[in-house]
């Protein structure tokens, strides 16, 4: 009997004990093949003679991670959702059903309980700065308690103050005899001496006249002393050189004339005031017929007096009343 050289060739066995020709796509893994999914991508590449430098280039994914996927090394993997996409992916690329290589995935690893893990790679690094003043302030707060503990501990074993004997405190003082000499007293230290108080200059005879200036200054002259004798000899007569203020000329005998500018205040009896005006020069004032008025000037040697049109001199006083000058009312 002649022995098989191995001629027959893609020779296969059906069920049935019928035999066909093999084909390549026979013997091709699927996504069954192998024990877990890994295998089976592992498979299936390899059946197609890529490598996973080829299959990086293909899908954009890392030939780490192709390589975790095929040994099922999920610790080296990116998060669940990113594994999902890479198999699917993979098998994809593969020509293989990717639906169905995540389906076996997912059957094979069921999905934890714990939180998803961050993609591999992505720092969770805090802002050092915030360490330091952490540290910091651990530090000064363990500085700040062992100085407490430390004064606490030296005030504890610190010796009690000495305390005098109770028969030195009991003991009464002895003077020694004989006769006591007492120095004469110390003068005053100069820290301590007072100074006189300060015055104003003319505050007291201001005060004494009403406190105005004017009037002190007046006041200061003796009741008998005569005004002050102008640098120029007055009018004798009364000559109107402005505006004539007040009473009509036959209502009043008695004018005040401006030499220079001055204040004018008129006041009754009750302390209405009459009239008032800041008068120029040349201006003048008649004073009306009515008891108790008072003038009141700013500056005396500013105003001359005339009666029934004939000169008085200057006002003798800042407050002067009107009687004064003997009115002499026409009949």
């Amino acid at each position: 009997m002649p022995l098989d050289t191995g001629g027959l060739s893609n020779l296969h066995f059906r069920v049935g004990g019928e035999s066909g020709p093999l084909t390549p796509e026979s013997f091709a893994p699927t996504i069954q093949s192998g024990p877990d999914i890994g295998s089976a991508l592992r498979l299936a590449r390899e059946f197609r003679g890529l490598s996973l430098a080829d299959l990086a280039e293909t899908t954009r994914i890392r030939s780490a991670y192709l390589s975790a996927i095929e040994e099922m090394r999920l610790e080296k993997l990116p998060s669940r959702p990113f594994t999902i996409g890479y198999i699917r992916a993979y098998a994809t690329a593969l020509g293989l059903d990717g639906e169905a290589a995540v389906a076996r995935f997912k059957i094979e690893t069921p999905p934890p309980e714990t939180d998803l893990r961050a993609p591999v790679g992505v720092g969770h690094d805090g802002d050092p700065r915030l360490t330091m003043i952490a540290v910091a302030a651990a530090l000064i707060i363990g500085a700040i308690v062992l100085w407490n503990i430390a004064q606490r501990a030296i005030s504890d074993d610190a010796p009690p103050p000495p305390n005098a004997p109770a028969s030195a405190v009991n003991q009464p003082l002895v003077a020694k005899g004989g006769p006591v000499t007492l120095g004469a007293p110390l003068p005053a230290p100069v820290e301590s001496t007072t100074p006189a108080p300060y015055e104003t200059p003319g505050l007291a005879a201001a005060t004494a006249a009403g406190g105005s200036a004017d009037a002190a200054k007046f006041a200061a002259q003796s009741p008998d002393a005569a005004p002050a004798v102008p640098a120029t000899p007055l009018p004798a007569t009364f000559v109107a050189q402005g505006p004539v203020y007040g009473a009509t000329t036959d209502a009043s005998n008695v004018i005040l004339q401006a030499r220079k500018g001055g204040t004018l205040v008129v006041r009754g009896v009750d302390g209405s005031v009459y009239f008032a005006r800041q008068l120029s020069a040349g201006e003048s004032y008649r004073a009306p017929a009515l008891k108790g008025l008072v003038l009141d000037v700013s500056d005396p040697a500013a105003f001359q007096v005339f009666v029934d049109g004939q000169t008085r001199g200057l006002m003798p006083a800042p407050q002067t009343p009107v009687s004064k000058f003997q009115i002499q009312t026409p009949s």
